[in-house]
């Protein structure tokens, strides 16, 4: 019975993984189409130009950049509303198996499943598209799909391809109830910031194309014309940055209390715990440096990237290559 559970378990991660493979293809398409539809609405100043040109006339730089053509935001058509509703259902599609396996995994193991990297990836990648589907219920953030999805993918493919283990009994010292505590609010955490990083990833080339606007000089990835402008990026993903730092700050403290019951100390300089403690400074200084030092704009951005980056290095490198009382990768 647990071979048969887990085996359908694993293939409704590949069938999730087709949905979310044909739904990072519309997100595409529909990125593709706001370039497209934008740059007919919005003419580029290369193209006023040629057009006064025509017309034998003269643009001053005064008349040829203005705030409404930097933040101008065309309303989709019809077309491009059907495609981001079946990009955003084929979303919903996916989650669905991705839920289904994952249950299915935790019934074939009679525990939560996360206890090894498989399982943590199944999780976290799980929670990820969870949260980009109910943020969407407060924000219009479909046009984070194809990086959200795209991010899915990878570290989805990556586990497929090297972290995939049989179902095995829960080690020791993952027996405790500490272990849903912290490995919910830590990817609860992670999937805030997966949020905040594709935010802060589209604000720097957001400020990009604002400053090919007021250079007057051809812009590139016309899709942004339809997207918030950078200021309003850079503040949506603070916010999301602040609710993934809390739970961050909840995992580092839910961590300590378990270590100190599991080996008799909170704190043990282990380099899981180092790492997780990097994270959680690199966002504190985000904040504080965003709040209080007026860091705003692309530093802001870079600051929220890097410490993505940091969480993926947890992740990926340090439970799998560095040793430690946290070695429970599984691999």
């Amino acid at each position: 019975m647990t071979a048969t559970l887990s085996m359908l378990s694993t293939l409704g991660i590949y069938v999730a993984m087709g949905f979310y493979t044909a739904a990072f293809a519309a997100f595409s398409i529909d990125l593709a189409r706001r370039g497209a539809e934008s740059t007919a609405r919005v003419p580029s100043v290369v193209a006023r130009r040629a057009t006064a040109a025509q017309q034998g006339t003269t643009l001053v730089i005064g008349e040829e950049i203005d705030a409404p053509q930097i933040h101008a935001r065309p309303a989709p058509s019809q077309a491009a509303q059907v495609v981001i509703r079946w990009a955003f259902g084929l979303t919903i599609a996916g989650f669905t198996f991705h839920l289904i396996a994952t249950v299915l995994r935790g019934i074939a193991a009679a525990r939560v499943p996360w206890a090894n990297m498989w399982e943590f990836s199944m999780t976290g990648t799980l929670v990820i598209v969870g949260v980009f589907l109910i943020a969407n219920l407060k924000w219009e953030l479909k046009y984070l799909g194809t990086f959200i999805i795209g991010l899915i993918l990878v570290l989805q493919g990556i586990a497929l391809l090297r972290y995939y283990v049989p179902v095995v009994p829960l080690q020791p010292a993952l027996q405790s109830y500490w272990l849903v505590i912290h490995i919910i609010v830590a990817v609860l955490g992670t999937a805030f910031f997966a949020l905040g990083f594709a935010l802060s990833g589209l604000q720097l080339l957001q400020q990009r194309r604002e400053r090919q606007v007021e250079e007057s000089v051809p812009q590139q990835f016309r899709f942004l014309v339809t997207l918030p402008d950078s200021a309003g990026l850079e503040n949506l993903a603070y916010r999301i940055n602040i609710v993934g730092f809390v739970a961050w700050t909840f995992t580092l403290i839910a961590g300590a209390i378990w270590a100190s019951a599991a080996w008799g100390r909170y704190w043990g300089w282990d380099t899981k715990e180092v790492w997780t403690f990097i994270i959680w400074v690199v966002y504190a200084g985000y904040i504080h440096a965003r709040a209080t030092r007026g860091w705003r704009g692309s530093r802001s951005a870079w600051l929220a990237i890097i410490g993505f980056a940091a969480v993926l290095f947890n992740f990926g490198i340090v439970n799998v290559f560095f040793k430690g009382l946290h070695t429970y990768s599984g691999l």
